[in-house]
């Protein structure tokens, strides 16, 4: 079985540039969907997993090679649990904005829906579904959580999304404040994938 070279069911340019960084120790290759010219798939669902299967079966059906994909948001306890599964497009708009101008759009929206809220604690979520055809019966699953607070002012100039609101209060810094290496070592992203890399070693390991 081989999967030395993995396709990214994503075209979201901080997805990949997190995840390349968490797989070259591993000596993954990852190659964006995009690079192969595959569209992005629909994400109809109100589950992280489900959305994650269905992205992950889409490239790897038109690839002809293994794929995953994660699904990730950010889920707040004042808001039941919003944006979650919509947390890329929480701020819906006639127009298609860049990728910045939507994440701003985001973080006001939010920052707005908790200007009354005392409960700022929230957590991100990310589940990792990997492939190894489109048709893989036994799709290997990962899942990362990561809590922390959102804060009102924005800090940091890393990550991506809410990153620069979302505070972790033991580090005393925000998501977007951190270097890539310490976030990737305690991120929902960085953790479901150390999972996942675990069971795909314990499966290389029987399948011989």
């Amino acid at each position: 079985m081989e999967l030395s070279r993995l396709v990214l069911a994503s075209g979201n340019p901080g997805k990949l540039r997190e995840f390349r960084q968490l797989c070259e120790p591993l000596g993954l290759m990852i190659v964006p969907q995009s690079e192969l010219g595959i569209a992005e798939a629909e994400e109809p669902h109100c589950t992280f997993i489900e959305n994650a299967l269905a992205k992950a079966r889409h490239a790897s059906r038109a690839s002809g090679l293994p794929a995953f994909a994660d699904d990730s948001g950010i889920c707040v306890a004042a808001l039941g649990g919003a944006p979650g599964v919509h947390s890329a497009r929480f701020a819906t708009m006639a127009d298609t904005p860049t990728r910045d101008t939507q994440d701003a759009r985001n973080n006001a929206k939010l920052i707005a829906l908790l200007a009354d809220k005392t409960d700022r604690s929230a957590h991100y979520t990310c589940v990792i579904v990997l492939v190894r055809h489109a048709d893989d019966p036994e799709p290997l699953i990962a899942e990362g959580r990561w809590h922390g607070d959102i804060t009102d002012i924005p800090r940091g100039e890393g990550g991506f999304g809410y990153d620069p609101y979302f505070y972790v209060p033991a580090l005393n810094k925000t998501a977007a404040q951190l270097p890539p290496q310490e976030k990737n070592a305690i991120s929902h992203r960085g953790k479901a994938l150390l999972l996942l890399v675990a069971k795909l070693q314990e499966l290389v390991k029987h399948d011989g």
